[in-house]
C-alpha cells in the first residue's frame, strides 16, 4: 500500500470551481486561492440562507489510543460513499495545525483513499487562516503591554494578566518566559506565556462567530487581565477590536477543497479539543447544510470530549441539531483498552476485546443520553479476525444500534457503502430528539458535575482551593449562565490517562477554572493539559523535504 502523501500526489484533482458547482456554488461566489482551493463568499450564504438544511451527521470515536481509530478518514470515506449512493453530501472538517505536522501526530487530511486534497497545502499554510488568528492574538498582546507601558490607565494588575501570546508550532521553550527585559523603553518586566494557535481563544471565537458583527462583539468580550480591584479588563477596553477584526476579515470565510473522489469538503477552523470545543467553524457547518442534503462533520478526540463539546457548546450556541451520530472504533484499540500489549494487537485475543469493549459501551450510552440515533463502525484492519468482528457486531446490535464495517482507508467511498447504508437506514427509521445534557440555568459546579458523572462516569468531583475561589469569582462576575468546557486527558474517560476501559466512581479533580468570555464558555482544567506541546526526540520535521520541482515528501 502506498503512503498517504503518495496517494494524494498521484490523484487527479479537478478545478475547485467544478467541485464547488456540485454544491451549488458558482465561480462568482468563490475567492480562489489557486486552482484547487477557495473561500466561499458571504453573498452565497445570504442568497441561500432560507433554503432547507440538510441532515447533520456527527462522526466521533472511542477514546484515542496509540493504535489509532481513523475518525477523519471515516468522515471523508462516509461522505464519498453517500455520494456513490447518489446522495448529495459534503464533509465539514477542521483545519490541521502546523504543530502536529512537524511533531509526532502528523496532519489531519484523512488517510489512504479517504483524504481531502491538496493534502500538502491543507497540512501547511492552506489559506492563511491560522496565521491571521496568530496575528490577531499577538496584536492584542502587544496592545496590552503597550497600554501598561504608556501609563496603564485601566489600572491593570500586572500580576493578574491572563492573555497569552501564541504560535502555531510546538515550542516548549516558550511555555513560560519573561518579557520586557532591557531598557525602560523595552516594556514592563513580567512573566508571560505562549500557547499553540489552536489553543487561542480567538480560534474558538472565529469558529463560533455567526458573522463579522458577531465576531467583533465576541472579540470585545475577551478578558485579557484583571485590574487592582479584581474586575476584568477586556479587549474592547483596549480599543483594538477593529484592528483584530481587520486581520480576520478573510479568515472568517469558510474554505472549500475536495476529497480524492472530488466531493466538496468545507474545511475551516481548528480549535483545541480540550480547552476549546474541538469542532470546525459554525459558519462552515451552516454553509455546508445549505449546500447539500447530507453533511458529515466530526469533533475532536473521543466522544467524551469532542461529542460532548459539539453537543453542549457548539450545538447549544449555534442552534444546531444533529440528526445522527457515528462512533468509530477499531478492534485494535478495543483490545488495547482491554489490556493487550501494543505490540500484540494484531494477534486475535477475544478476552482482551471483551475486557476493552466497555469503553465503546460507555460512549454508546453517552450519545444516547443526548437523544441522537447512532451507528457504530469498525475501521477495519487486515489483522482483524472474523470472530473479533462478529463479537463487536453482536455487542452493538444487542444495544439497539446499527453496526457497519468500514474499509474506507483501503477502498475509499466503495469501502464505506455498508456504513453509508446503515446511516441512511438510521436517519429514515429513527428521529433525533437532541437536547444538551444540562440547562443554562444550572450553576457552574452543577454543570461540571453533570458532565463528570453522566459522561465521564466519575463518582464525585473534587475542587482545589484555587478553583473553588475562581468559580465563586466567575459567578459573581455574571458568567454562571455559560456552558462549561472541561479540559482533561483524551486517553481516558477519567482525568488519569492510565485508566483505560471504563473507569467508574473515581474522583475527578478540578485544579483551575477561567472564562473564555468571547467564545462564551468557562474552561475547567483537570489533570495536566498541555496548551503548548513540545517536539519529540525525533520530530516528523526531520523527514519532511521538498525537491527542486516543489514536490513535498515526508508529510503524513
Amino acid at each position: 500500500m502506498k503512503s498517504d502523501i503518495e496517494i494524494a500526489q498521484e490523484a487527479k484533482l479537478i478545478p475547485i470551481t467544478e467541485v464547488a458547482a456540485k454544491a451549488g456554488i458558482s465561480e462568482d461566489d468563490l475567492e480562489l486561492y489557486g486552482k484547487y482551493k477557495a473561500k466561499i463568499s458571504d453573498e452565497w450564504f445570504e442568497k441561500n440562507k432560507n433554503s432547507k438544511d440538510g441532515k447533520l451527521i456527527l462522526v466521533t470515536a472511542i477514546n484515542p489510543t496509540p493504535a489509532g481509530e481513523g475518525k477523519t478518514t471515516t468522515s471523508i470515506g462516509l461522505t464519498q460513499a453517500l455520494n456513490k449512493l447518489g446522495k448529495k453530501c459534503v464533509v465539514a472538517l477542521r483545519e490541521p495545525s502546523l504543530g502536529p505536522c512537524f511533531g509526532i501526530k502528523g496532519g489531519a487530511a484523512g488517510g489512504g483513499f479517504s483524504q481531502v486534497v491538496p493534502m500538502e497545502d491543507l497540512n501547511l499554510h492552506f489559506t492563511g487562516d491560522f496565521h491571521a488568528i496568530t496575528s490577531a492574538n499577538n496584536l492584542l498582546a502587544a496592545i496590552l503591554d503597550n497600554h501598561i507601558q504608556q501609563g496603564n490607565q485601566l489600572n491593570i494588575d500586572t500580576r493578574n494578566i491572563v492573555w497569552k501570546r501564541c504560535l502555531d508550532m510546538n515550542d516548549r521553550a516558550l511555555r513560560n518566559i519573561v518579557i520586557g527585559l532591557g531598557k525602560k523603553t523595552d516594556g514592563f518586566v513580567r512573566e508571560d506565556h505562549f500557547v499553540i494557535t489552536v489553543a487561542s481563544e480567538i480560534m474558538a471565537i472565529l469558529c463560533l462567530a455567526e458573522d463579522m458583527d458577531d465576531l467583533k462583539e465576541r472579540l470585545s468580550k475577551i478578558v485579557v487581565a484583571y485590574n487592582y480591584e479584581g474586575k476584568p479588563v477586556t479587549a474592547g477596553e483596549l480599543k483594538c477590536v477593529g484592528a483584530m477584526a481587520a486581520l480576520l476579515k478573510d479568515a472568517i470565510k469558510p474554505n472549500i477543497i475536495q476529497t480524492l473522489e472530488h466531493t466538496p469538503a468545507f474545511v475551516h477552523g481548528g480549535p483545541f479539543a480540550n480547552i476549546a470545543h474541538g469542532c470546525n467553524s459554525v459558519r462552515a457547518t451552516k454553509f455546508a447544510l445549505k449546500a447539500a442534503d447530507y453533511v458529515v462533520t466530526e469533533a475532536g478526540f473521543g466522544a467524551d470530549l469532542g461529542a460532548e463539546k459539539f453537543f453542549d457548546i457548539k450545538c447549544r450556541k449555534a442552534g444546531l441539531a444533529p440528526d445522527a451520530c457515528v462512533i468509530v472504533a477499531t478492534v485494535r484499540a478495543l483490545k488495547y483498552n482491554g489490556g493487550q500489549d501494543l505490540k500484540e494487537l494484531s494477534v486475535e485475543n477475544l478476552d482482551a476485546l471483551k475486557a476493552g469493549i466497555c469503553n465503546l459501551e460507555k460512549h454508546i450510552e453517552n450519545v444516547k443520553k443526548y437523544g441522537v440515533p447512532l451507528v457504530v463502525t469498525l475501521n477495519a484492519f487486515s489483522s482483524d479476525t472474523d470472530k473479533e468482528i462478529e463479537f463487536v457486531k453482536n455487542f452493538c446490535e444487542e444495544r439497539d444500534c446499527e453496526f457497519a464495517l468500514s474499509r474506507v482507508w483501503e477502498f475509499g467511498g466503495e469501502g464505506g457503502i455498508e456504513l453509508a447504508e446503515k446511516v441512511l437506514k438510521t436517519l429514515e427509521e429513527k428521529r433525533s430528539d437532541f437536547k444538551p445534557i444540562y440547562e443554562d440555568s444550572l450553576s457552574l459546579k452543577e454543570k461540571i458535575e453533570c458532565v463528570a458523572k453522566n459522561i465521564y462516569g466519575a463518582g464525585e468531583v473534587s475542587y482545589s482551593a484555587e478553583s473553588s475561589k475562581q468559580l465563586e469569582t466567575l459567578t459573581k462576575l455574571g458568567f454562571s449562565d455559560l456552558p462549561v468546557c472541561i479540559a482533561k486527558t483524551q486517553y481516558s474517560l477519567s482525568d488519569d490517562p492510565a485508566l483505560l476501559g471504563r473507569p467508574e466512581n473515581y474522583t475527578l479533580t478540578v485544579r483551575e477554572v477561567y472564562v473564555s468570555a468571547g467564545a462564551g464558555f468557562v474552561v475547567v482544567l483537570t489533570g495536566q493539559v498541555m496548551t503548548m506541546p513540545g517536539l519529540p526526540k525525533n520530530p516528523a520535521a526531520y523527514s519532511i523535504d521538498v525537491d527542486s520541482t516543489g514536490k513535498i515528501s515526508g508529510l503524513f
